[in-house]
């Protein structure tokens, strides 16, 4: 027969919940602003806060499974306060276009009227080759077809190719 008495410490707080919450949101903010300042943007299709979330939960929910914490509780709370942060930034972006821009950078031309920009290219540290490579892959054999070309908040790259008559 079970030990509901063992079961129920499973579930018994061992950390104060505002500790927990006070921990989890310096980290969610401090990893946060390191991938939106620090990291390059990659040619991906995953955002900077997926990442983060994806990271950030995965490391409490352990924690809270394999014993970092005394007690699951412990656990859920701190995915909860990890969760909620990012509900609310999404919701905060959505609502208020400065706060959206903040948390998303925004397009960075890489191309434009066919010529590269080379500053925003050593920014990114994107290679001529890297760029050559994107354009194929959108179906474009050459500069001079190329009205303007992005690198996306997303890490995704956007052709936008000249008119032909």
């Amino acid at each position: 027969m079970p030990d509901f008495a063992q079961l129920a410490k499973l579930f018994e707080l061992t950390v104060p919940v505002w500790e927990l919450a006070i921990r989890g949101s310096a980290m969610y903010w401090f990893l946060f602003l390191a991938f939106r300042f620090v990291l390059r943007r990659d040619m991906g299709s995953v955002g900077i806060a997926d990442i983060l979330v994806l990271v950030v939960v995965a490391d409490a929910a352990q924690n809270a499974m394999s014993g970092g914490y005394e007690s699951i509780s412990d656990g859920m709370i701190l995915v909860g306060v990890l969760l909620g942060w990012n509900l609310l930034l999404d919701f905060l972006g959505y609502r208020f276009s400065a706060i959206g821009r903040f948390l998303e950078p925004a397009p960075l031309p890489l191309v434009r009227n066919g010529r590269m920009i080379r500053r925003n290219m050593r920014v990114q540290f994107i290679t001529e080759d890297e760029l050559h490579t994107k354009l194929r892959q959108n179906g474009v054999e050459s500069l001079a077809q190329v009205k303007a070309m992005y690198l996306e908040p997303d890490g995704e790259v956007s052709v936008i190719k000249n008119k032909t008559d």
